[in-house]
C-alpha cells in the first residue's frame, strides 16, 4: 500500500507515514454509491503518467477530491473484506502484503489533498477537510477494529518466527500488530463502540482547531496608521506591510502580518516600543480572545477525549500511551530529560536578561529618560542590540550574503553533493500547484534518478505556519516507487524585482528541512510502511538537525555566502563573528522551547478528571509553566496552548521530540567532526546505516549502528551553551 497522507515534518499537523486506513480517527456512515462512482476526467483515480508518478497538479481540481475519497474508501473496504474473509489460512502474502498494496486511490487522493490543503488552502478545501475528517476516521475504525482482520494479523504475529521472513518482513508483521492493538483491536465490542465515538469527535475538533489557528493568524494582523511607527524596519518590510494593508482594503495604512510562533520576525527591528508591545500582545492573545476563532474550548475537549481514549486502552493518561511506542519509551524518561535541561536553561536566560536590562538602562540614561523593566516584547529588540555590541554584527549585515536561491543551490544542494555525491537539475516542464515553487530532478552519483524535489519557500495567507517537509510519493521496492518530496517555509516574499534575502535562522531552517527530504530520498526499503521518515516521532527530527551542521561548515559557507550584488564572499572576519555567536541567546531559545515541550507533557499527563474546561485553559497553562520552573515572564513559551498546532497533530505528547532528537544530533555531529568532517566516506556511512533504513529497524539501534555508542546528553548541553565546552577550555 502506498503512503496516503504526505509526511509533514517540523510542522504542526505532522503525521507518521502509515497505511491509508491508519491515518485518522472517528466514525461515519458508508459513502453513497453515486458519489463513489469513478469518472474518466478525475486524475486522482489513476496513477500519474509523469516522471516518478509526480502529481498532475495542472489537472487536479478541488471537485475531484470528494468523489476520489468516496470511491477510494469504498474500494479499500472491499479489499479489506476480501483479506479478512479469505478462506485460506493467513500468510504473510495474503494478509500483510495484501494490506500494504490496498487503498491505492484513497492513498493518492489523501496524500495530494493533505499537502495542498496545508500549503495553499481555500474555502473549498477547508470545507472538504471538515466534511471528510470524520469520514476518514470512520474508515480507519472500520479497518482497525475489524475482528476477522485482526485475528489474521494476530495469528501471523504469534507465529512470526516460523514464517521464514527476513528481518524487515518480520518487523513489518510486528509493527502491523502493534498498530492494530494500539488502535483498539483487543477491546470488547462495547469498548470499540466507545472508541469510534471518541475518534469521530476528535477528528471534527482537530479540523476546527487547525482552521481556527490559520484564521486567527490572519485576523490578528496588526494595523499601523503611520510609516513613522515602523521606524527601524527595512524598506522592503515597510513596502510589504503597505501591500498587506492594501490587500485588506486599508489603503494608506500598514499591516504587520503574524507567523504562528509567539515571537514575531519584525520585533528585533521595530524601534517604537508601543508598537512592539502591540505586536507581541496580538501574537499571544490568538485563540483565546473570545471570538469565533477561540480555541480554548476546542483544545479542552480534544484533551479530554484523548484522556478518555488512553483510559479505554488501559493507560493512565495520553502521554503514557503515546510514549510507550516512542524511542523514549516512558513518561519518566521524558520528564527526566526535560527536567535536567530546564533549570540550566532558565538560569542562562536570566543571565541573558541581565545583559539586556543593562543595555536598556544605559540607553535610557543616555537619553535622559527613566528606565523600564525588560518585557517579552523587548527581548528580541535588545537581544539584537547586545549581539551587535558583543560581536559587532547584526542580521542586516548578513542578509546580502544569503540570497535565497543561491543558498538553496550553492549551499544546501552543494553540501549534499559533497557529502553524498548526488546532483540536482532544475525542471520547468512539470506542473506546479503554485507559481512560487521550484522543481528539481535529483540524481545519484551514477546518473540514475533518485527523486524529484519541490521547493516552496514563501509565506502566503493560504499557507499554514512553520516549515515542513512532505512526500507526494514515497519510495518502496514493493510498489516500484521513488520519492517525490517537498520542502516548505514561510519566508516573506519581497517586492517584485527585489531579491529574497534570508536571515541566518531561515538559512539553517532550509538546511534542516532538506535533511528531512534527504531522509525520504535515500529511503531504500522493501515495504511502504517503512519508507523514508516513517520512524518514531522522537527520532524523525534527528537527521534533519544533523543536516544543519553544514550551514556554517567553512567550505560550504564559502560556496554560498556571497554578496548578491557583487559576488564577493562573506569576509572572513564576519564569518568568524557568526560562528563565535553560535551559542548567543541560547538560554532564551532553550527556555522558550522547553516552555512548550513541558506544557505539552503537563497537559497530556493530567488525569481525565483534572483536565481544564475551556475557561480554565489559560490558567492551567500558567500552572504548568510554574510547576516546570519555566514561569519566567520575559520568555513566554514558543507556542501557547490555543495556537500550539503541534499538539493538535502528530506531536501531541511528542513536542519533546525536537530536543530528544537533538541529543542524537549533537552526538552524531560530534562523531562526524571527530572522524574527518565533510567527507564522502562519512556521508555514505550515514546514508547506508541510517538514512536509507527508514523504519525498517529499531530507531535507537540505527543511531548506535552509526555512532557506535549509546546517546549521551553532554554534547547537547555543550551545543546549547548549558555546559562548558572542553575544546574552548583547552584553547
Amino acid at each position: 500500500m502506498k503512503h496516503p497522507l504526505a509526511v509533514a515534518l517540523c510542522a504542526a499537523l505532522a503525521v507518521s507515514a502509515l497505511p491509508a486506513f491508519a491515518q485518522t480517527t472517528g466514525t461515519a456512515s458508508a459513502p453513497p454509491a453515486a458519489s463513489a462512482q469513478r469518472t474518466a476526467d478525475n486524475p486522482l483515480f489513476v496513477e500519474s503518467t509523469l516522471d516518478l508518478r509526480y502529481p498532475h497538479f495542472d489537472q487536479i481540481k478541488d471537485e475531484h477530491f470528494g468523489p476520489a475519497f468516496d470511491a477510494g474508501m469504498a474500494e479499500n473496504l472491499r479489499e479489506i473484506e476480501a483479506i479478512a474473509n479469505n478462506p485460506e489460512a493467513p500468510t504473510f502474502d495474503n494478509t500483510i502484503i495484501a494490506l500494504e498494496k490496498s487503498g491505492e486511490v484513497l492513498s493518492r487522493a489523501r496524500g495530494i489533498f493533505g499537502s495542498l490543503n496545508g500549503t495553499d488552502t481555500n474555502d473549498a478545501r477547508k470545507k472538504i477537510d471538515a466534511d471528510y475528517a470524520p469520514k476518514f476516521a470512520a474508515h480507519r475504525d472500520a479497518v482497525m477494529l475489524n475482528p476477522k482482520l485482526f485475528a489474521r494479523v494476530d495469528t501471523l504475529f504469534k507465529n512470526v518466527d516460523s514464517l521464514g521472513l527476513d528481518a524487515e518482513g518480520k518487523r513489518l508483521v510486528e509493527r502491523y500488530h502493534t498498530m492494530f492493538v494500539r488502535a483498539g483491536a483487543n477491546l470488547t465490542e462495547a469498548q470499540k463502540q466507545e472508541m469510534r465515538r471518541i475518534n469521530a469527535e476528535s477528528a471534527k475538533l482537530g479540523t476546527t482547531f487547525s482552521q481556527n489557528v490559520l484564521n486567527e493568524v490572519n485576523d490578528s494582523a496588526v494595523v499601523v496608521d503611520t510609516v513613522e511607527e515602523l521606524d527601524g524596519m527595512s524598506e522592503a518590510q515597510i513596502a510589504a506591510a503597505a501591500d498587506a494593508a492594501k490587500s485588506r482594503g486599508l489603503e494608506g495604512k500598514y499591516v504587520i502580518t503574524l507567523l504562528n510562533t509567539t515571537g514575531q520576525p519584525p520585533l528585533p527591528q521595530i524601534n517604537n516600543r508601543e508598537l512592539r508591545e502591540r505586536v507581541h500582545k496580538a501574537s499571544v492573545a490568538r485563540g483565546s480572545r473570545g471570538n469565533q476563532y477561540d480555541n480554548t474550548e476546542v483544545i479542552s475537549q480534544i484533551l479530554k477525549l484523548r484522556a478518555e481514549r488512553a483510559n479505554l486502552m488501559g493507560y493512565p493518561n495520553q502521554a503514557a500511551f503515546i510514549l510507550e511506542d516512542s524511542t523514549a519509551g516512558t513518561v519518566e524518561a521524558v520528564n527526566d530529560m526535560l527536567g535536567q535541561l530546564a533549570p540550566a536553561a532558565v538560569a542562562n536566560a536570566k543571565l541573558e536578561a541581565a545583559e539586556l536590562q543593562a543595555m536598556i538602562d544605559r540607553e535610557q540614561a543616555a537619553k535622559g529618560e527613566p528606565t523600564f523593566q525588560l518585557e517579552p516584547w523587548d527581548w528580541a529588540y535588545y537581544s539584537e542590540k547586545v549581539r551587535q555590541d558583543k560581536y559587532s554584527f547584526d542580521d542586516a549585515q548578513l542578509k546580502p550574503y544569503f540570497e535565497m536561491k543561491n543558498v538553496l543551490e550553492n549551499g544546501v544542494f552543494f553540501a549534499a553533493t559533497q557529502l553524498y555525491g548526488i546532483t540536482f537539475k532544475e525542471r520547468t516542464d512539470l506542473p506546479k500547484y503554485h507559481p512560487d515553487t521550484w522543481t528539481y530532478d535529483v540524481f545519484n552519483e551514477d546518473g540514475s534518478q533518485l527523486a524529484i524535489f519541490i521547493f516552496d519557500p514563501y509565506a502566503r495567507p493560504s499557507k499554514r505556519g512553520g516549515a515542513w517537509m512532505n512526500s507526494y510519493v514515497s519510495q518502496s521496492e514493493l510498489d516500484g516507487t521513488l520519492t517525490v518530496t517537498a520542502n516548505h517555509q514561510n519566508i516573506p516574499k519581497p517586492q517584485p524585482g527585489q531579491p529574497t534575502l534570508l536571515t541566518w535562522d531561515e538559512v539553517t531552517t532550509m538546511f534542516h528541512e532538506f535533511g528531512h527530504s534527504l531522509h525520504g530520498m535515500f529511503s531504500d526499503v522493501k515495504y511502504p510502511f517503512f519508507s523514508g521518515t516513517s520512524v518514531p516521532r522522537d527520532f524523525v527530527e534527528f537527521p534533519s538537525q544533523v543536516n544543519e551542521m553544514w550551514a556554517d561548515w567553512p567550505s560550504i559557507l564559502a560556496n554560498y555566502a556571497k554578496d548578491y550584488r557583487t559576488g564577493a564572499p562573506m569576509p572572513a572576519e564576519l564569518l568568524a563573528k557568526v560562528q563565535a555567536a553560535a551559542k548567543f541567546n541560547q538560554g532564551f531559545a532553550t527556555t522558550e522551547y522547553l516552555g512548550s515541550a513541558m506544557l505539552d507533557q503537563y497537559l497530556h499527563q493530567l488525569p481525565a478528571d483534572q483536565l481544564p474546561d475551556g475557561s480554565e485553559v489559560m490558567a492551567t497553562e500558567a500552572a504548568a509553566l510554574k510547576a516546570a520552573g519555566l514561569d519566567y515572564a520575559p520568555v513566554p513559551p514558543r507556542y501557547r496552548t490555543p495556537y500550539f498546532s503541534h499538539i493538535n497533530g502528530g506531536y501531541a505528547a511528542g513536542y519533546y521530540a525536537y530536543i530528544w532528537s537533538e541529543v542524537l544530533d549533537a552526538n552524531t555531529v560530534q562523531w562526524i567532526e571527530q572522524n574527518g568532517g565533510l567527507t564522502r566516506e562519512n556521508g555514505d556511512r550515514f546514508r547506508s546505516t541510517l538514512l536509507s533504513r527508514g523504519g525498517s529497524k529499531d530507531a535507537k539501534q540505527l543511531f548506535i549502528d552509526f555512532t557506535g555508542h549509546e546517546p549521551q546528553i553532554e554534547p547537547l548541553l555543550i551545543k546549547r551553551g548549558l555546559a562548558p565546552d572542553p575544546k574552548a577550555a583547552a584553547n
